[in-house]
């Protein structure tokens, strides 16, 4: 990644991944059975709905949804690697408050612009940006996620990806923060 200090791994993320991988491997003859074409994808969804309880990929759009979960299954299956989901679809009022209160702590809405845009140029409410854990994930969807047309935009925000399917494997040119067109 472009940052210029890189976030080491913990300890903890590892043995998070391990866990959730074995947890995968122990869930997968219950997915052959309920979807043999599709196993792994199942019993990676449920290793990882019980690893991040808390993640809700309801409102991304389709194609967001398939290429992520498409990403993280083979990032697990393939690499032991986790992603997380920390936000992805935002309710417009939710980014409007969002933006609200990062103009009231920056002091400007040019300022608040920097981490947070409002609404109408939010591509969280377009239902096509994921803010994703851990960093390592995070690390491994830059290194692999053209395949599934996910980019990381900005240099400033490590953890925020977008779906973009029109690039053809090649990424948008990445901006130094969301507040730059």
């Amino acid at each position: 990644m472009n940052e210029p200090r890189t976030i080491p791994p913990r300890p903890r993320d590892r043995l998070y991944a391990a866990i959730t991988l074995v947890l995968a491997v122990l869930l997968l003859p219950a997915a052959f059975v309920r979807h043999p074409g599709r196993a792994r994808e199942l019993a990676c969804r449920w290793a990882l709905r019980m690893r991040f309880p808390a993640e809700d990929l309801t409102g991304l759009t389709d194609g967001a949804r398939a290429a992520f979960s498409a990403a993280r299954t083979e990032a697990l299956w393939r690499h032991g690697q986790l992603i997380g989901l920390t936000s992805g679809y935002r309710d417009p009022l939710v980014q409007q408050r969002m933006f609200d209160e990062e103009v009231r702590r920056a002091g400007s809405p040019a300022s608040a612009r920097m981490l947070v845009l409002p609404p109408a140029e939010s591509c969280h409410v377009k239902g096509i940006a994921l803010d994703v854990r851990p960093h390592e994930g995070a690390r491994w969807l830059e290194e692999h996620g053209a395949r599934y047309d996910l980019y990381r935009i900005y240099d400033n925000e490590w953890w925020h990806f977008e779906h973009r399917p029109g690039s053809g494997g090649t990424p948008p040119r990445r901006r130094p923060h969301p507040g730059v067109g």
